[in-house]
């Protein structure tokens, strides 16, 4: 059970239907994207002004990367997709995926524009040493084998500052929450705090490709 004394956007757990969540950013969410008004609220809450952030796997069409540029200092944004390198190829995917309406919102906020693209795994990224403050990976680790799992957590320790952090979200069971506490602790990581292995009665969930629930984890670099 979950100390209710401590920091609970820091704590690693499930999404309840209790959380704060938002409908739109930037645009509105499709309906699909079932975790994303629970995971995209908890991001907000965690980005400042003043901070040096990475949306790592942003996605093409996904807006947490142009609202981190429309906020924070410097942003920066990687994916696997070599269209991540090219604003036309960009627009066409978000016309695609998400409506006109939406890229016309994108564009009068204007964050898009102040944001770094870059085409690169996040198993090898292309970034400095303690660059950044903040790393968002959000929806991402469900996709990758273990190994690259490992990999990702390792980059992200290399590219935060220390005391930096890194906000992680995933579906479970398609993470294994053992091996992600071990990968964690092997980079180098720690958990911001307490740690949830079984979801609670109100957890947050989908049955659109069977039983999956979202988890969350606030990493930080000691």
């Amino acid at each position: 059970m979950l100390d209710p004394n401590v920091n609970r956007l820091e704590e690693a757990r499930f999404f309840t239907a209790a959380d704060a969540k938002t409908d739109t950013l930037i645009y509105p969410l499709p309906e699909t994207w079932w975790s994303r008004p629970y995971e995209y609220e908890w991001c907000r809450s965690l980005a400042a002004p003043g901070d040096i952030a990475l949306d790592a796997a942003c996605g093409i069409s996904h807006p947490l990367k142009f609202y981190l540029g429309g906020l924070c200092k410097e942003t920066h944004a990687c994916d696997f997709d070599p269209r991540i390198d090219s604003w036309e190829a960009i627009k066409q995917e978000i016309i695609q995926d998400v409506g006109q309406e939406a890229l016309s919102s994108i564009i009068a906020h204007q964050g898009y524009s102040n944001v770094r693209y870059a085409q690169a795994s996040i198993t090898d990224l292309p970034y400095e040493n303690g660059q950044f403050d903040i790393v968002f990976c959000i929806s991402v680790l469900e996709h990758l084998r273990h190994v690259d799992q490992d990999l990702s957590l390792k980059e992200f320790a290399r590219v935060v500052k220390r005391g930096g952090r890194v906000a992680l979200t995933f579906d479970y069971p398609t993470v294994d929450l053992q091996q992600l506490y071990r990968a964690v602790e092997s980079a180098g990581l720690t958990f911001a705090n307490d740690f949830e292995w079984t979801p609670p009665p109100d957890a947050v969930h989908s049955d659109l490709w069977g039983r999956l629930y979202c988890f969350r984890a606030l990493l930080k670099k000691p």
